[in-house]
């Protein structure tokens, strides 16, 4: 494959291939090694398209944290590769390059963190914060600094006086505008929203939401939004990723994915999320996996979803389902052509049955 080009799909921002992350075995009794490593991320791939907003859900440890660090270069990837479209047209694979060659997309890859207070200096003015990124990244002169910082406070609807405050001062939902403004401070193409909102209250929640979506049609931005809450990845992304165990088990476009799942795992998923409609009873609907998630030290054989799944038979137990195109989605079940899944939204017939 050509370098200049991803996969006949210029529009394509950054393609991940083959992507492995295996961390060291964990320590145990007087700091002695226990166990086989940890394959937090097992060889997966995926792309993503200039100006949307990709999701990555599945529950707590399925490797998505993992996923989006080796993306922004804070853990180099075990293996794999990660292409990245540069503005001049040209694809640069980040994981050959060094730590200092690497410093150069600092400036067009950018978090917000789940936890705003965690997340800024509580010593520290939002004019400082704000402006130390435009300082290190040399993005405007030392004497431009606090009106672009002020500027960008205005932009994600802060009052630009508010330059001078402390964190303390603000509100939960405006510390994580203030996270917003540190990640637009040096015009990035691509953000990664890790949990971003989870720690927001409801009503906030909603608003970051429409200002991350203003935002995005104002800077012609690209979106990585990580999180649980399917509520919210069907509000604001344009296609999904599901992860279990470190793999990816599906793959569609986010109205696809909530009609009619795929994948057992997604369809447990999406059936713990409430259907505002009175006459669509959802009573015995609700999937209840049993155990917990698998370990990615010891994954099971087969597939790994096989130990919770009430579809698994002997194969899923022996081999380990690829990642195959059906219906124009990407899917790793064996029997995904067989399985007829519930999605959020009822079909038709069945609502009118209700």
């Amino acid at each position: 494959m050509s370098e200049n080009v991803l996969r006949h799909h210029p529009e394509r921002l950054l393609e991940v291939s083959d992507l492995t992350k295996v961390f060291p075995p964990r320590k145990g009794f007087l700091g002695r090694s226990s166990g086989p490593p940890v394959r937090a991320v097992d060889g997966i791939s995926f792309d993503i398209r200039s100006g949307e907003t990709l999701g990555l859900v599945g529950e707590s440890g399925c490797g998505k944290s993992t996923v989006t660090r080796c993306i922004l270069g804070i853990d180099p990837p075990t293996s794999g590769t990660i292409r990245y479209l540069e503005r001049n047209g040209q694809v640069e694979n980040l994981t050959s390059l060094s730590e200092t060659d690497r410093l150069r997309f600092c400036t067009d890859m950018r978090i917000v963190f789940q936890d705003p207070q965690a997340s800024l200096n509580p010593r520290m003015q939002v004019v400082d914060i704000v402006g130390e990124v435009l300082k290190v990244n040399r993005v405007v002169p030392r004497s431009e600094i606090e009106r672009h910082v002020r500027q960008l406070l205005i932009r994600v609807g802060l009052r630009p006086e508010y330059s001078h405050r402390y964190p303390h001062a603000f509100s939960g939902g405006e510390r994580q505008r203030v996270g917003i403004a540190r990640a637009l401070a040096t015009h990035p193409r691509l953000v990664v929203l890790d949990e971003a909102v989870s720690a927001l209250d409801v009503s906030v929640r909603a608003q970051t939401l429409n200002l991350l979506r203003d935002l995005q049609e104002e800077f012609g931005l690209t979106y990585l939004f990580v999180s649980h809450d399917l509520s919210v990845i069907e509000y604001i992304c344009d296609r999904v990723i599901v992860m279990y165990v470190g793999q990816i088990v599906e793959i569609a476009e986010s109205s696809e994915l909530f009609a009619r799942p795929l994948h057992p795992y997604t369809e447990a998923l999406l059936s713990a999320l409430p259907v505002p409609d009175p006459a669509y009873k959802r009573k015995g609907r609700r999937i209840h996996l049993s155990g917990e998630v698998a370990d990615p030290a010891y994954r099971p054989a087969g597939c790994s979803f096989h130990p919770r799944c009430r579809f698994a038979t002997e194969l899923c137990k022996e081999k380990v389902p690829p990642l195959r195109t059906l219906q124009g989605r990407s899917v790793a079940c064996h029997y995904a052509e067989e399985l007829t899944l519930q999605g959020v939204h009822p079909a038709p017939a069945e609502a009118q049955n209700a």
